[in-house]
């Protein structure tokens, strides 16, 4: 199906003030450079196993990196929770823990179900 139909055919749904086709080609330009540069610089590390250990090795710290910056944050919010928790007066302890315990597992029940 040539473009010109395909861009007919989408125009019809889209009110025209909506509708920009150069938008469009120069995303699709956009792209096309990056698959370009993409595929330049995956011949050069292709072509150096060295530069291939090393950007393996430096993704691997990076990757690193985060998930420990993440932990870091999490054991800050624990930490943070706790300190909040000690100024709540003891008959309202109970109440707030639990409503922190649903919300925490709501959250968690969220991740796993992404993760799987």
């Amino acid at each position: 199906m040539p473009i010109e139909s395909i861009l007919k055919t989408i125009s019809k749904d889209i009110p025209l003030g909506e509708f920009n086709t150069e938008g469009i080609v120069m995303d699709a330009v956009r792209d096309l450079v990056k698959d370009e540069i993409k595929g330049y610089l995956k011949m050069k590390i292709e072509e150096d196993p060295a530069l291939k250990d090393e950007l393996k090795d430096a993704v691997e710290l990076f990757m690193e990196a985060k998930i420990r910056e993440t932990f870091a944050a999490l054991k800050l919010a624990k930490a943070g929770t706790k300190l909040g928790l000690t100024v709540v007066p003891e008959q309202m302890l109970d109440d707030i823990t639990k409503e922190f315990s649903k919300v925490f597992e709501k959250e968690l029940f969220a991740i796993l179900e992404k993760s799987f």
